[in-house]
């Protein structure tokens, strides 16, 4: 069901009641536009759980005669603070602190619209998808279907037969490893990757080579810590047949210019994969602008359910790939000695998917539309500067990656370390004496941890329901675990 909503800058509610700000109680409603009309928690509720309280924020009432301060604070509030009400998680406090969550780039968390899209399904429609002609099945599958589309719509695809679910990004891969690679690839060809790629976008082709005879060959960093882009050109061939490559790196925070790639590649007769995890979430991604042939995104780290993934192939390339799994599904007819395929991207998707889950990705979609993406995205740029110039200026702490300016975009995130002090020391002091939840560790980039000459880091990641508060909050945390650990030296 299609719908346009637009996004006023209005503080203290939540984007449930600007959609629906003078009623307090919503009649049921189609699951297309359920996860429009969410009623709002008391004020007061609240639930004890051991050492964490649960506290569902108030969304404030709003007059159909707004004052003249309320007019003001709309002007000026930002969209974290609008935004922020619609997650419950939120709105806890862990450890005796306030919940403030920056691990962003590892798993984002869910709007109401989504639980509630999923509760949804369970509760009045779940059913198997496909394969049945009765009224819950029927209601399944278009529901199934329409979240295809809305993918489709989301990153632009020509159609939606060009976007396959999957269990998540790393399945979406090694899919595309295991039937274009393994049917395309042969010994000699090379596939050129950056050091900076997530294991899921190396070790699949580390396999991959071992079967074929393929070469995989790397670009290194330069001194600003970017992927080397020049380097890439050059690595560039006839003997290309694959450029993998990430959107945003996940530890550099580096933004590649995916339509340069893209252009060159195809040049040389090279096909392109993206890893577009961590930028699919948090800017506008156009496969057709980018004219990539495959781009891979994990619903959970754009506000939808774990258990689904995104794959986009162009049409023509999926139509010539061989089935990655066997099963139910995505068969034409089954014999004794042999079975057909059917079509794109059924072919894809052996066995019963995860139909609730790609259902709560649709109305993830739905809710990061009626923002906007373009909006997110300035944002969150805003957001990525204060935090890296709020890091720097902490004298013992070493940021990686290039240093935000005019020129140079760098996404919201930062993986750091704190001189002589490890960085899953520091992200634990966070936790349990600030209740500041960021990651440590190698964040799936051990070549690239090695490159940098270190074993691992500590990273803060921001999405757009997080505030210029929550970071001075992790950074006050962050100075008063150096003052603690450094009192030991």
């Amino acid at each position: 069901m299609a719908f346009s909503c637009h996004f006023p800058s209005v503080s203290h509610q939540s984007l449930t009641k600007l959609f629906y700000p003078f009623s307090s109680s919503y009649p049921p409603l189609p699951v297309e536009t359920v996860f429009l009309r969410i009623p709002s928690f008391n004020r007061f509720t609240s639930l004890k759980l051991g050492r964490r309280r649960f506290s569902h924020a108030a969304t404030a009432s709003i007059s159909s005669s707004p004052t003249r301060e309320n007019q003001e604070e709309a002007e000026t509030a930002s969209l974290g603070a609008i935004t922020r009400h619609d997650f419950p998680i939120l709105h806890q406090e862990v450890n005796g602190s306030r919940l403030v969550y920056l691990d962003n780039a590892a798993t984002s968390q869910k709007p109401t619209a989504v639980l509630k899209a999923l509760h949804h399904y369970y509760e009045t429609y779940n059913s198997n998808v496909h394969r049945g002609i009765h009224f819950l099945s029927a209601k399944a599958t278009d529901e199934y279907e329409l979240a295809r589309k809305k993918v489709a719509a989301f990153i632009n695809a020509s159609e939606s037969r060009e976007i396959v679910f999957t269990r998540n990004a790393t399945e979406a891969i090694n899919l595309v490893a295991y039937s274009w690679g393994v049917s395309n690839l042969k010994s000699g060809d090379e596939i050129l990757l950056t050091i900076a790629e997530h294991h899921s976008a190396i070790v699949p082709w580390q396999l991959i080579a071992q079967k074929t005879g393929a070469i995989l060959k790397f670009v290194s960093l330069t001194e600003e810590e970017i992927p080397d882009i020049e380097q890439l050109k050059g690595l560039l061939s006839k003997k290309t047949k694959l450029v993998v490559a990430h959107h945003i790196s996940n530890a550099l925070g580096s933004i590649l210019p995916i339509r340069e790639i893209a252009v060159w590649s195809h040049d040389v007769g090279a096909k392109v994969l993206v890893d577009a995890c961590q930028s699919v979430p948090h800017m506008v991604v156009d496969v057709q602008h980018l004219d990539v042939d495959f781009l891979v995104a994990s619903s959970h780290k754009m506000c939808g359910p774990t258990g689904v993934g995104i794959l986009y192939g162009r049409s023509n390339i999926l139509s010539a790939m061989p089935p990655f799994l066997g099963g139910g599904e995505m068969i034409s007819d089954v014999f004794l000695d042999h079975s057909t395929y059917a079509e794109p991207p059924s072919r894809f998707e052996a066995g019963t998917p995860a139909i609730g889950e790609a259902i709560g990705l649709g109305a993830a979609i739905d809710y990061l539309s009626c923002i906007g993406m373009q909006k997110i995205h300035d944002y969150e740029m805003e957001l990525a500067t204060y935090l890296y110039h709020s890091l720097s200026s902490i004298p013992s702490v070493r940021i990686y990656g290039p240093v935000p300016s005019n020129t140079v975009q760098r996404a919201s995130l930062c993986a750091f370390n704190v001189e002589n002090i490890h960085p899953t020391d520091i992200a634990t002091f966070l936790d349990q004496q600030h209740g500041v939840a960021i990651r440590s560790g190698h964040h799936c980039a051990q070549p690239l941890h090695r490159y940098l000459g270190i074993n691992s880091s500590a990273r803060a990641s921001l999405h757009f329901y997080n505030t210029k508060d929550d970071i001075d909050t992790f950074i006050q945390a962050l100075r008063d675990a150096i003052n603690f650990f450094t009192s030991f030296l």
